[in-house]
């Protein structure tokens, strides 16, 4: 019904950048809220970041000041630039999207994940 596609994932050093990308597509009439969440090894799946349609944004505390979401409705894209990189940040990353269908029932979709690795 509605496939997200991830991208941006990578290895990277302690100190350094990355942005991630995660763009709906599908049977899409409208979507509500998208969001980053992440799952370390040995941990349980958090919240990173998530955004309203209307640009309301929250963090966890861990990435308040260092990372930022956006997002372009235009192209039913979701984005998490992340600075300041610290080895904690390591772990799988999931984009999760909600919204309507054209078919008029609600959706809650999951990407596959994208591995970031902040290690020197």
């Amino acid at each position: 019904q509605v496939q997200l596609v991830e991208s941006g994932g990578g290895l990277v050093q302690p100190g350094e950048s990355l942005r991630l990308s995660c763009a709906a597509s599908g049977y899409i009439f409208s979507i509500n809220r998208m969001g980053w969440y992440r799952q370390a090894p040995g941990k349980e799946r958090e919240l990173v970041a998530r955004i309203t349609s209307d640009g309301i944004t929250n963090y966890a505390d861990s990435a308040k000041g260092r990372f930022t979401i956006s997002r372009d409705n235009a192209k039913n894209t979701v984005y998490l630039q992340m600075n300041s990189l610290k080895p904690d940040d390591t772990a799988v990353y999931y984009c999760n999207v909600n919204g309507m269908l054209r078919l008029g029932s609600s959706y809650n979709s999951w990407g596959q994940g994208t591995q970031v690795t902040v290690s020197s």
